[in-house]
């Protein structure tokens, strides 16, 4: 074994004997999701779900969106109350960063789900062998600057692992503010123009992630500014939907 390795691996157990881990939802000690607080995700059925915004219950009729959302389909893995939410908490504010995987995991088996049902234009909402690259919606300069990380960064490579699929960072977001207490309308204006795309995706089908959608602003305009660099379609994912 390597002293790198050995290093390591005694730094991990001491951490683990000065910080127990801890469960995100119910806070008891053992596991990052315990047994229970897994079995009682609150998961959205991807046939009952609205196929472009991804609220649940929105198949036939939803109450979220007109149709109009501008990724070509939303899967939300999902609803964003109780242990989700703690989750993304978790990992962009206290910083635990073994959350990146089970997050994609959760993403993985609902894209797999999805890709049973179809969206707007008839075809699967999520075909990994349509997809040509995964990006990822990129934290704010200032964002970054605080947590020293991309939570989103840290998802999308482990999402990228998972289904095999290309891992193509290309969107870059300089400004905005902080979303969480601006209103619908305000979202949208918030978010205006502010992420641009740095490379050539002329012909591309693109697998876009983020963490949370509850208007959809940040996800159009991803979407809006990989359609512009010349993206042929872009679909869409998230951890959790708010509705």
């Amino acid at each position: 074994m390597r002293i790198s390795e050995l290093a390591r691996q005694t730094a991990d157990a001491l951490a683990e004997t000065l910080w127990p881990t801890r469960c995100v939802g119910c806070d008891q000690p053992g596991e990052l999701l315990c047994e229970e607080c897994r079995a009682g995700l609150p998961w959205i059925e991807q046939h009952l779900a609205c196929p472009s915004c991804g609220a649940p219950y929105g198949f036939l009729t939803c109450t979220e969106c007109d149709g109009s959302w501008l990724p070509r389909a939303t899967v939300a893995a999902l609803g964003f109350h109780g242990a989700p939410a703690r989750m993304v908490t978790c990992l962009k504010d206290a910083h635990e960063l073994r959350l990146a995987p089970v997050i994609a995991a959760a993403m993985a088996c609902s894209l797999e789900e999805a890709s049973a049902w179809p969206a707007r234009d008839g075809a699967p909402r999520f075909s990994a062998a349509g997809i040509d690259a995964l990006c990822f919606v990129p934290a704010t300069a200032a964002a970054y600057a605080r947590r020293g990380f991309d939570h989103m960064e840290l998802v999308a490579r482990a999402l990228s692992r998972e289904l095999a699929v290309p891992l193509a960072d290309v969107l870059v977001r300089p400004s905005a503010r902080d979303q969480r207490q601006l209103g619908r309308a305000e979202r949208s204006a918030n978010l205006s123009g502010t992420m641009r795309a740095l490379d050539d995706l002329q012909g591309a089908n693109l697998l876009l992630i983020d963490d949370v959608s509850t208007t959809g602003a940040s996800l159009a305009e991803g979407a809006r500014a990989l359609a512009e660099r010349g993206a042929a379609s872009v679909t869409a994912c998230v951890l959790a939907r708010v509705w």
